[in-house]
């Protein structure tokens, strides 16, 4: 196992991480008025967010490499497109609650490819899979979202 391919898919995953934080400071407090029961499975979804990133910058440290604690360019590209779709949205809240749905899709596709890729060590391998496994719970609950385009 090189250790500098598992330093560097942890990292890719930290960025996805930091995306999915910056991603929900996005989402506005009015969408909670029409979407009240969402708002727990929500609050849960940042608060494990940071969790998972804590554990990720604590997997590459014990692995000797530098935390990369950035947000990735894709996901820089995904939060404006998330600004200009809103401006123009006809049903705002909607269209913010599709956008939480379709970055958790995202990310669930990029820790199943780094669980596929082989370049993990046993132990961040089984991190990684219950990661995988919050983030596919988290989707579940806003994946009718995605139904309704």
């Amino acid at each position: 196992m090189n250790n500098e391919k598992t330093v560097s898919v942890l990292n890719d995953l930290l960025n996805i991480t930091n995306d999915r934080i910056a991603g929900f400071s996005k989402v506005e407090e009015k969408v909670w008025d029409t979407h009240s029961g969402l708002r727990s499975d929500y609050d849960n979804m940042v608060s494990e967010s940071q969790t998972m990133k804590n554990e990720l910058v604590g997997l590459i440290n014990e692995r000797g490499g530098q935390a990369d604690n950035t947000t990735s360019t894709a996901g820089a590209f995904h939060r404006a497109w998330i600004d200009v779709k809103n401006a123009m949205a006809m049903d705002k809240d909607e269209s913010t609650l599709e956008n939480v749905a379709y970055g958790e899709s995202a990310a669930i596709k990029a820790y199943q490819d780094a669980l596929d890729s082989g370049d993990l060590c046993p132990e961040s391998s089984r991190v990684v899979r219950d990661q995988l496994h919050h983030l596919k719970s988290s989707y579940a609950k806003f994946e009718y979202l995605e139904d309704k385009k």
